[in-house]
Order: C-alpha cells, then sequence, then structure tokens
C-alpha cells in the first residue's frame, strides 16, 4: 500500500523526534549538519536542494528523493526545473536511475497535486516540519 505525502511526511517526523530523543548526540550532531548544509549560501536553498535531488536519485534512494522534491517545492522549483533536475540524475547515473526517475515522476506529480488541492482549499493536507533529511 502506497503512503500518502502526508503521511510520509507524518512518519519521517514522528521518527525523526524518536531518533533526535534517542540521548546519542551524534545523531543529532550529523542531523544539525545535514540540516545546515541546505539553507541559503552561496547557493540558494532551492538550488541545494535540485542538487540533493540529483545525488539522492543517482544513490537510488526513494525517501531522499520524496524529501528533495518536497523540499524543493517549498523552495519555489517548477516542474520544469524538476524534469532538467531529473535529466541530470538520469545522464549521471545511467540506466540503473530509470525505476527512481518513474518514483520521482510520479511524486512530483504528487506533491504539485496536493499544492493545488491546498491552494484551493479542498483538501486538508499536513505540512510537517522537517528536521533532518532521512
Amino acid at each position: 500500500m502506497k503512503k500518502t505525502t502526508s503521511e510520509t511526511r507524518l512518519y519521517r517526523a514522528e521518527m525523526n523526534e524518536k531518533i533526535l530523543n534517542s540521548g546519542f548526540n551524534d545523531f543529532k550532531k550529523f542531523f544539525a549538519l545535514d540540516n545546515k548544509a541546505y539553507i541559503d549560501g552561496a547557493l540558494p536553498a532551492k538550488t541545494k536542494e535540485l542538487m540533493g535531488l540529483v545525488a539522492s536519485m543517482v544513490l537510488r534512494c526513494n525517501d531522499c528523493i520524496f524529501y528533495h522534491i518536497d523540499r524543493s517545492i517549498q523552495e519555489g522549483a517548477t516542474k520544469e526545473e524538476l524534469l532538467e533536475t531529473f535529466n541530470i540524475a538520469l545522464i549521471v547515473g545511467g540506466s540503473i536511475v530509470i525505476p527512481h526517475l518513474r518514483y520521482a515522476f510520479e511524486m512530483m506529480e504528487r506533491v504539485f497535486e496536493e499544492g493545488e488541492s491546498l491552494s484551493s482549499g479542498s483538501s486538508s493536507g499536513s505540512s510537517s516540519s522537517f528536521s533532518g533529511e532521512n
């Protein structure tokens, strides 16, 4: 059974909370480093999220792919920007990326559809805050 985008965000938020409250401080250090890497700097956050998306597709991490698509769209990425990003991942990673390209395309459509539903007021989606990528 496929999770909805809201369920995926909620799961990540709940599990991140458990991990960060486990008492093992090295987890907190890594999550802080990860979070800091994607904030605006010499490169805008949107560009960094798109770069993270390429890496996630090449590394074949679907959870990471969803996260970076979601964050890229939150940072203002357009469908065209995402499609070009998917193409870079495909060129870098080769045909092994194709199953993850399918997943990325589906997730992109879902997140954009969810945004359209939310902006029209016809759906009650959850926009959980993120702490850390994974």
